[in-house]
């Protein structure tokens, strides 16, 4: 199983992506996740560039998405909202079917946050009939370098389990879904 993980940061040192790749290794057996950050490399989205206009870096993006058995996403909060890159990655999405029924799941490293994750969660469920509203991993990490949120998550053993569980939980929800 592959498990898409996308960060919604264009941040080098962001949270949510030092989030997602500490969680690589707590990867259920037969589960592969693979960390996408380059959200800040995408080209604003424009109907007039798909097709066969659509840029290298966004067909790319667009494989790994297809190739994934699900996706997780996990973006910071830009003025109460949605940051830019990341509802751009999601406009390169919305017309094409690569996200179409795929199972979606949310992580978000902060204690606020909720307008936007409102807002994400309309968007998402909009783009796939698989959004899990219910699979959901919320941790506090706001402030903490890359560093310290890779430490957090693989040695204190209360977050750890409950990277774990959630892992385990969405790669079981993939399973039934297939």
């Amino acid at each position: 199983m592959k498990i898409l993980a996308i960060s919604g940061s264009a941040r080098s040192a962001s949270t949510n992506t030092a989030l997602l790749k500490g969680m690589q290794g707590l990867a259920p057996d037969g589960v592969e996740l693979v960390v996408f950050d380059q959200v800040g490399s995408l080209p604003v989205f424009s109907p007039d560039n798909e097709g066969e206009s659509t840029p290298a870096v966004v067909q790319a993006l667009l494989a790994q998405v297809a190739l994934a058995d699900g996706v997780i996403i996990s973006s910071p909060e830009y003025v109460r909202a949605i940051p830019g890159g990341m509802k751009n990655l999601i406009d390169w999405m919305v017309s094409r079917d690569e996200i179409i029924g795929k199972s979606i799941a949310l992580v978000h490293a902060s204690h606020r946050g909720d307008d936007m994750l409102a807002s994400l969660r309309l968007v998402l469920s909009t783009i796939s009939t698989r959004f899990l509203e219910q699979h959901f991993l919320r941790l506090a990490l706001v402030g903490k370098s890359p560093e310290e949120v890779t430490a957090l998550v693989m040695q204190q053993s209360e977050v750890r389990a409950q990277v774990i569980m959630f892992l385990q939980e969405f790669a079981d929800e993939i399973e039934q879904g297939r």
